[in-house]
């Protein structure tokens, strides 16, 4: 039985956080909000905990599952061959809505999907999943919606779709917006635009000039 907590209630917070720390180490799966929209999570370094979250979702391992870190040092055990360009969008627009695609560390016991050796991470602009993230670690996560449905901009939609699925369910309300985070590949020597979502190619290229956008 899912159990659900306000974490816009103090005392319901704590506990929240807590229950959805103690399920990410056990394997199962939580929902959280974000700064885009509600996010279904896991823990990273469990492939069967990863698997069950593409089920939950009826989502195939052709579409990967993207990593949530709730600070920027936590790049350095992930990543590698990132460029000073990757940082400078870092240093610009994270806590965010951007998310970087980088060659991951192949020392790494993960399976995220079929990856192809790179990994789509993203430090969320959003206290709750900034502080679930840094109390578990790297959480694969996804929008928290079933595979073919909107993303969900409120917990009642999470659940309403994942049901029972999910261990434990964080509410903080309605998220700021639906508009998903935009994607850059940070893999190659030119920065490439693959999503603009809720950051445009304009703004990133204050930072990126060169930035590349796919057709």
């Amino acid at each position: 039985m899912a159990r659900r907590y306000d974490t816009n209630d103090a005392t319901d917070r704590v506990t929240g956080l807590r229950e959805a720390a103690s399920a990410v180490r056990r394997g199962e799966l939580v929902v959280l909000p974000t700064d885009t929209v509600y996010g279904i999570g896991a823990d990273a370094f469990s492939s069967e905990a990863v698997a069950d979250l593409l089920a939950a979702k009826g989502r195939g391992r052709n579409m990967p599952t993207p990593v949530l870190i709730g600070s920027p040092n936590t790049l350095h055990g992930l990543v590698t061959d990132f460029s000073e360009l990757a940082w400078e969008l870092v240093d610009a627009f994270w806590p965010g809505a951007l998310t970087l695609v980088a060659r991951h560390q192949p020392s790494l016991q993960w399976d995220l999907g079929d990856t192809r050796g790179t990994v789509a991470v993203r430090m969320p602009l959003h206290p709750v999943a900034i502080e679930l993230l840094t109390e578990v670690g790297p959480m694969a996560v996804s929008s928290a919606n079933l595979t073919g449905h909107p993303a969900p901009e409120d917990c009642d939609a999470a659940q309403q779709m994942l049901g029972d699925s999910v261990s434990v369910y964080l509410d903080g309300g309605p998220t700021p917006g639906n508009v998903p985070s935009s994607i850059v590949d940070v893999s190659r020597e030119v920065p490439l635009l693959l999503r603009a979502g809720a950051l445009s190619a304009e703004e990133l290229r204050k930072v990126v000039p060169d930035l590349e956008v796919a057709n």
